[in-house]
C-alpha cells in the first residue's frame, strides 16, 4: 500500500513539476557516492521516465517529508532461507504438508496453485 501511495504521489508531483506549478527554490546541494552499476541502471530507468537524478531525489525527499518515513519498504537480502521456508520444509519432511511437482512449465505450476 505504501508503494501505491508513493507512486500516486510521485505522479502528482511529476505532473505539477512539468506543468510549472511546483516552483521550488533549489539552493542546496547533496553529493552522493553510489555504486557505478546501480547508477547506470537507475539512470536508464529514470531517462525512460523523463526524470533526472535530481528530479528523482527531490521527489523522494518530498515523500520522506510528507510520509515522515522512507517512501518504500527496506528489504534485507539474505542467502539464508526465511523461517517460514524452513518451517514449510520441516512440515513436508514430517508428512504434515504435501509437496506437489515437479513442473515442466511455469503454466503447470500456476495451474497447481489455482492461478
Amino acid at each position: 500500500m505504501k508503494l501505491l501511495s508513493f507512486l500516486l504521489s510521485l505522479y502528482a508531483i511529476c505532473a505539477n513539476m512539468f506543468r510549472g506549478v511546483m516552483a521550488v527554490n533549489k539552493n542546496s546541494t547533496i553529493n552522493l557516492r553510489v555504486n557505478t552499476e546501480v547508477k547506470e541502471q537507475a539512470g536508464l530507468i529514470l531517462d525512460a521516465m523523463g526524470l533526472s537524478f535530481s528530479d528523482a531525489f527531490n521527489l523522494m525527499l518530498h515523500q520522506i517529508r510528507i510520509q515522515r518515513s522512507l517512501p518504500f519498504e527496506i528489504v534485507a537480502y539474505s542467502n539464508n532461507p526465511k523461517s517460514e521456508t524452513l518451517a514449510f520444509i520441516e512440515r513436508v519432511e514430517n508428512g504434515e504438508e504435501e509437496l506437489v511437482g515437479p513442473f515442466s512449465t511455469k503454466d503447470e505450476l500456476w495451474r497447481s496453485l489455482g492461478i
